[in-house]
């Protein structure tokens, strides 16, 4: 396994699937500048690479999936009057490519941004979902605008207003997570298996699904259904449009080509 940013970030390429690993596991995964650039770097290099179809997320060690901004060196960059870059756009978000998060222990403040800014999420039934920042004196930033998207309203203020943290069992019932497995070995089973499921959709389509969904459901629905249908016209264009039908009339898995 290749390492990135002096091994704070795991990258590692195998059928078809990215495997990007945050692993600072002795400070929970906590986001510092190590790890915020390695992310950013394993991101493009997927993104880039024409062989990887899925990318997977997680976090070593089992305590944490990542337990947000690494407030140690937050107060040392305030102490030496510098500050914290917030980026409020990043690569995690414009990634056109399906990003599935495995969530094993805490995903809080800036974990938790990184999870929702997923496609898919699975996690191990002992994790645990927050937003702490104001018990902090923070504020978080994309979560701010997108949880509330994500599950019902007062269950995002809850989390918001509050800083309370709440069990992968109610993430689940609000959906949140969209897998919820036992333990970390099951976890990892339920990721590769959404993985398995996507890589038998034909790519191209897989990737216009997700920019259709995503930047849709921010207009109106009559210029949603037009945004899509200029997104269709293209995809009908490449082979995909025959060798789906053909594939199935000759039983046989299609053959996906990036055309």
């Amino acid at each position: 396994m290749e390492g990135i940013a002096e091994q704070a970030v795991l990258y590692e390429v195998r059928d078809r699937k990215a495997y990007i690993t945050l692993n600072r596991p002795k400070a929970m995964n906590a986001i510092n500048t190590a790890l915020r650039d390695g992310l950013d770097e394993s991101l493009r290099r997927a993104e880039a690479d024409d062989e990887v179809l899925v990318i997977l997320l997680i976090g070593a060690g089992g305590r944490a999936f990542c337990a947000g901004m690494d407030l140690k060196e937050r107060t040392q960059k305030d102490a030496d009057g510098g500050t914290v870059r917030v980026k409020r756009e990043d690569v995690l978000s414009g990634c056109r490519k399906p990003l599935i998060a495995a969530i094993d222990g805490h995903c809080v403040a800036g974990g938790m941004e990184l999870a929702m800014r997923c496609d898919l999420r699975v996690a191990t039934a002992k994790s645990l979902f927050g937003m702490p920042e104001p018990r902090r004196g923070l504020m978080s930033s994309t979560a701010l605008h997108n949880l509330s998207r994500q599950i019902p309203l007062g269950e995002a203020m809850l989390l918001h207003l509050t800083g309370r943290s709440i069990t992968a069992q109610r993430a689940y019932e609000i959906g949140f997570i969209q897998v919820l497995a036992p333990d970390r070995e099951a976890m990892v089973r339920e990721m590769e298996a959404l993985a398995e499921d996507i890589l038998l959709c034909a790519p191209l389509n897989v990737q216009a699904i997700k920019y259709i969904v995503k930047t849709g459901r921010n207009l109106p629905i009559e210029y949603s259904w037009k945004f899509g249908d200029l997104i269709d016209a293209d995809i009908n264009k490449t082979e995909y449009r025959k060798e789906g039908p053909r594939a199935f009339a000759e039983k046989r898995k299609p053959n996906w080509k990036m055309r």
